[in-house]
């Protein structure tokens, strides 16, 4: 077997992404806090000996935060990672992840020097299959157990200083919903119930777009290694002007359940799923971490919220009010700020005014709140399936701004912003380790594309031959069947004429043979002589 190919199995065989690799869980590295895993393609630390990378200390920035957390110290994800790790892989080239055995998005192959641009897709535009398999590979994900990662499910504090680690398992699936609430939940000050509500990693900030970018990105990911389709993308629900829940049929996402109008029909494979990380006030109160334990059903009971804090859905005109806004963040940078692009797509200011709001959920919280269950609450909120289509379309609108705006980094603020926003500041809680201002950017530098933004030639071929060709593809044993039968068929049909139309000519043949008229007749006023038939 070739080096090259040698490789490339590895690839995908490595562990990847996200917090906590199975690697970096154990006392020894605890104590050291050193994350730097041998990559398993040459035995090396990092793949040192391969050339993709090497372990470094982590330098975090020190640009001041904004007002809004007023402490120091008490939270495990401030200067993340700095509490649990001072040392990571820092990968090389187009080199990626803990171990730094993958690839970065868009890139391929067996050295990373493939470039390959996927494209996400209208859910409604999916084949039948397309459909049935993106369900399915939902349902493996929340079935089996992660491989390469592993939750924390108590603070540092309590690990004796790394010698007692506390970690758990989780699946494919919930290790994403774990991630969504652990960059959200409150800070634990200490004692039953004294938490900090006003904190919040990925959201009411300059980091909401950028983070949730990242998280798809490593999410689409992790289907593609588990499934081993890399061809996978996340599709999208366009919901401007949407008047219900499209998605919320048997054939997609569940339909409501004839029984109890705040479950999953019986007749969609969601109706057995069960939630985690939901019950964030019983964290506080135990002053614990969410475990990642099953805590009921998964629920959804779309369009019966309160009507005053979501008096509609988002329409195609918000969407574009929102998009003219030039600046992409103001003011104090959170939700309070106006005129801010990220705040009015958020949620917390008016598409039409610009300006910021209480007491009403708009844009991308209004289609959370609408959902009225699982969905609703933030910390829990990535339970339910509809949050990736959700996001898939956050994710555009904010594309579609990029594009039409094209602001330099600079534009992203590198300070003042609430805790962890700041340009510097990397995602938590992600290993090995990404900046929020370096994502952002353009999605076509990321290897993605969706397919409502292509040229319309690109759009007809994904949304209209693709598909089609994909259906012929999978039934062209029946297509063939089909026509060999057909020109059967036509064959003894012509073979039964032909015999038939022989038959009739003959017959006619005979007859004339004996008619009485002779076929040469002699003419005595021409004097000459004349062919005629009775044919």
């Amino acid at each position: 077997m070739s080096l090259p190919l040698l490789l490339f199995f590895f690839q995908f065989l490595s562990p990847s992404l996200q917090q906590f690799p199975r690697p970096c869980t154990t006392p020894d590295v605890l104590r050291s806090k050193r994350c730097c895993p041998v990559w398993p393609g040459d035995g090396s630390v990092c793949g040192f000996l391969s050339g993709r990378g090497f372990c470094q200390d982590v330098t975090v920035s020190d640009l001041p935060n904004g007002p809004q957390y007023p402490y120091s110290g008490l939270d495990d994800r401030e200067q993340w990672p700095l509490v649990f790790y001072n040392q990571t892989c820092q990968c090389a080239g187009n080199y990626m992840g803990f171990d730094c055995g993958e690839c970065k998005f868009g890139y391929f192959g067996a050295n990373c020097g493939e470039r390959r641009e996927s494209v996400r897709k209208n859910i409604f535009q999916l084949s039948v299959s397309e459909r049935q398999r993106f369900i399915s590979y939902l349902n493996l994900a929340k079935t089996t157990v992660s491989p390469d990662y592993m939750i924390v499910t108590g603070v540092y504090s309590q690990m004796n200083n790394g010698s007692t680690p506390m970690f758990t398992n989780i699946g494919v699936y919930d290790l994403f919903v774990w991630m969504h609430y652990y960059v959200s939940r409150d800070a634990l000050l200490g004692g039953p119930g004294n938490v900090w509500a006003d904190i919040d990693f990925a959201h009411e900030s300059a980091a909401f777009l950028p983070w949730h970018r990242v998280y798809l990105l490593f999410w689409e990911h992790e289907i593609r290694k588990l499934t081993g389709d890399f061809n996978f993308t996340i599709p999208y629900w366009d919901w401007r002007d949407a008047q219900d829940c499209q998605v919320c049929t048997d054939e997609l996402m569940g339909a409501r359940s004839p029984l109890n109008p705040n479950l999953i029909s019986p007749s969609s494979v969601f109706s057995s799923w069960k939630v985690i990380c939901s019950q964030p006030e019983d964290y506080n109160q135990r002053e614990v971490l969410c475990d990642g334990s099953p805590e009921g059903p998964l629920l959804r009971n779309p369009g019966n919220h309160d009507p005053n804090r979501v008096p509609r859905l988002p329409t195609s005109a918000d969407v574009e009010s929102v998009l003219s806004l030039t600046e992409y963040e103001t003011g104090l940078m959170d939700r309070r700020a106006n005129m801010s692009f990220r705040n009015a797509l958020e949620g917390f200011a008016s598409p039409e005014t610009g300006l910021a709001v209480t007491g009403q959920s708009l844009m991308h919280n209004s289609l959370h709140v609408f959902m009225n269950g699982s969905m609703s609450s933030v910390q829990g909120s990535a339970n339910d399936p509809i949050f990736l289509l959700h996001h898939a379309f956050i994710d555009s609108i904010f594309e579609q701004w990029l594009r039409r705006h094209q602001p330099p980094r600079t534009h992203y603020p590198t300070a003042n912003a609430p805790i962890g926003h700041n340009d510097g500041f990397y995602m938590v809680p992600f290993i090995p380790l990404y900046r929020n201002g370096d994502y952002f950017l353009s999605t076509k530098a990321l290897g993605y594309e969706y397919a409502y933004l292509q040229d319309p030639s690109q759009r007809f071929v994904q949304e209209f031959l693709t598909p089609y060709l994909e259906q012929a593809q999978q039934i062209w044993r029946w297509l063939l069947a089909a026509g060999l039968l057909g020109a059967a068929v036509a064959g003894i049909i012509a073979t039964i004429i032909t015999v038939a139309c022989r038959r009739r000519l003959k017959r006619r043949k005979s007859s004339a043979y004996g008619e009485r008229q002779p076929l040469l007749n002699s003419s005595e006023e021409e004097g000459s002589t004349s062919y005629q038939t009775t044919l």
